[in-house]
């Protein structure tokens, strides 16, 4: 025994899966080969799958469901940093999955540290976005799913996806959505009757004032700056003057002395080109001191000296100051609130007509709620019969030979303040999955009354419960891999062998991958793995090797009657094989 234990499948890689009897094509994606380094006792061991039932079998503790944990690990599940092998620094997981158009490989590292890596395919990823890709390859099935099994929440999801339901679920979520959306709005609108009108005056009083108000950007400004010329009017109309006269006086004035020499400049010119220049240049300088002059005189005439003008102005800085105060820093600020307001106004006058207009939506929404919800539930209860038939027909094989099971559907009545629909006269409950309860019922005994699932169903009812709802929904569902650890929970030797049948029935279709305790289900196998302990350089650690012949007889009565059940436990083991044998070559060719 090697520390790498490669076990050579004939039907991993080569084969054609439709060579073994009765087996189907199945969805590609099959996982092919699991390898596994440093996890917990597992030092290193590569295992290659065959197509169809493949069965983990060892004494307890040896690690089967250590590799289901592995293979958890590959297709994205939460890394413990528990799992790695001690003394070690990172585990390793790689799952080859034979998908098409080219085969599929999912790596994760788990480091003693905490850190966690994920790659497809060479490609880092996310745990999340393995879940997404390679999740879709292979459902686990433990005893936490058999669990959940006894929640009717789940039973209704059961039923929903057997039914092949998704369209009605999904309308009767989309009318619930757009009745919530409805209600949410008029929420919004159930203003108190005193508490509008008093919303109203507000936003029409604070509209109505800044309209008014006719303010203008930039007007304060304009006022401030002409209220300070008013203050120092007799110093600004003296000053303009004498800048008038400096500039435009008779005789003595900047603009007739430069026009004086422009003249002077222009009689040179005849004399001296080079003076035409200097005599254009004058000629504008004393127009633009004219200019200069008539502007000084202009902005004495702007000054305002009339006092009622004056308080007139102040009036209004005054006015536009406390409107700022009120509703902006600005002009601009306060002309856009009092729009605002305006807009308020209306909404809230509009309010009541907005009111009616939502009420009659919500009683059509409503209509349209109860209307989908009725076509679900119809539809649910034609499934509901038929997923009933076929699992009863599957618990017969599974040795419930006068049990009946039934999918019950019912509706409960609305509390009070509870949404609801009308159903013939009746307000029925509803959320986004519809208005119905689904629970599975069963009576495994005649005579008695039928009891839901969670409080009728023993371990071992309920393991084999879940397998034959498993069976029956595995027409719908195309997860290449299925993989049940515990199934065996609470089955005594009687049940296991209907058990192990409807595990290789359902891997014609599926691969699967079973671990158990009992050589009844074994028996059924197409390839069974043998995990056990052993001591390698003071180290416990886990091997896994495939048994085939006479390997698989001597593991099959140590299953039946312990290491130390002689030449008896292997003629049962033999028996029990030549039985299975017999029973697939029969089932292979119906």
């Amino acid at each position: 025994m090697t520390n790498a234990v490669e076990v050579e499948s004939v039907g991993a890689a080569a084969s054609e899966p439709e060579s073994e009897p009765g087996l189907v094509p199945m969805a590609a994606g099959r996982l092919a080969e699991l390898s596994v380094r440093d996890l917990a006792l597992i030092e290193k061991l590569r295992i290659q799958f065959e197509p169809g039932l493949n069965v983990l079998t060892g004494e307890t503790g040896a690690g089967k469901s250590l590799l289901i944990d592995a293979l958890g690990l590959a297709v994205g599940a939460r890394a413990d940093t528990t799992l790695v092998r001690h003394g070690c620094e990172t585990a390793r997981v790689e799952a080859l999955f034979d998908r098409l158009p080219e085969p599929l490989i999912c790596v994760r590292e788990v480091s003693a540290a905490g850190r966690s890596t994920a790659r497809m395919d060479d490609e880092t990823v996310t745990a999340a976005r393995m879940v997404e890709v390679a999740g879709r390859l292979v459902e686990i099935h433990g005893q936490h799913d058999q669990q959940r099994l006894l929640d009717e929440r789940w039973q209704r999801e059961l039923l929903d996806a057997f039914g092949r339901l998704e369209a009605g679920r999904a309308a009767v979520a989309q009318a619930v959505a757009a009745w919530r959306a409805n209600q949410a709005i008029l929420a919004e609108l159930a203003l108190d009757p005193r508490e509008l009108t008093r919303r109203l005056e507000l936003q029409e009083h604070q509209a109505g004032e800044i309209d008014a108000a006719n303010l203008r950007v930039g007007e304060a400004a304009e006022i401030g700056a002409k209220l300070a010329a008013a203050q120092h009017a007799e110093a600004i109309a003296r000053g303009s003057v004498e800048i008038h006269e400096a500039l435009a006086g008779e005789g003595s004035g900047a603009r007739e002395v430069t026009a004086s020499a422009a003249q002077r400049a222009r009689e040179l010119a005849r004399l001296d080109e080079r003076y035409g220049p200097l005599a254009e240049r004058l000629l504008g300088l004393a127009a633009e001191l004219e200019d200069a002059a008539s502007e000084a005189s202009a902005l004495a005439e702007s000054v305002e000296h009339d006092l009622s003008a004056i308080a007139a102005m102040e009036e209004r800085l005054s006015q536009i100051y406390s409107l700022e105060r009120k509703y902006g820093e600005t002009e601009a600020a306060v002309i856009a609130y009092g729009e605002q307001a305006a807009a308020e106004a209306a909404r809230l006058r509009a309010l009541e007509a907005s009111r009616d207009t939502r009420r009659a939506e919500a009683e059509r929404l409503l209509a349209e709620v109860a209307k989908a919800a009725a076509r679900l539930s119809a539809e649910r209860s034609v499934a509901a019969g038929r997923l009933a038939g076929a699992v009863e027909a599957a618990l017969g094989g599974l040795g419930f030979r006068q049990t009946s099971f039934d999918v019950a559907i019912t509706q409960r009545l609305a509390g009070p303040a509870e949404p609801a629909v009308d159903l013939d006269g009746r307000q029925i409950a509803f959320d986004a999955t519809g208005i119905d309860a689904v629970a599975f019922v069963i009576a495994p005994n005649p005579g008695e009354p039928a009891r839901p699932l969670a409080r009728i169903a023993s371990g071992g009812e309920l393991s084999r419960v879940a397998l034959a709802i498993k069976q029956i929904l595995a027409e719908a569902d195309r997860t290449p891999t299925l993989v049940f650890d515990e199934i065996d929970t609470g089955i005594g030797g009687r049940s296991a062998e209907p058990v192990g049948r409807s595990l290789w029935e359902l891997a014609r279709t599926h691969q699967v991958l079973c671990v158990t305790h009992l050589g009844q289900i074994a028996a059924y196998a197409d390839a069974q793995f043998r995990i056990e302990k052993r001591q390698r350089d003071g180290r416990t650690v886990t091997d896994v090797r495939r048994v085939d012949g006479a390997e698989r007889i001597d593991e099959l009565a140590q299953m039946l009657a312990g290491a130390e059940g002689g030449v008896a436990a292997r003629a049962s083991a033999e028996e029990l094989m030549e039985r299975a044998e017999t029973w697939r070559e029969t089932a292979g060719r119906r």
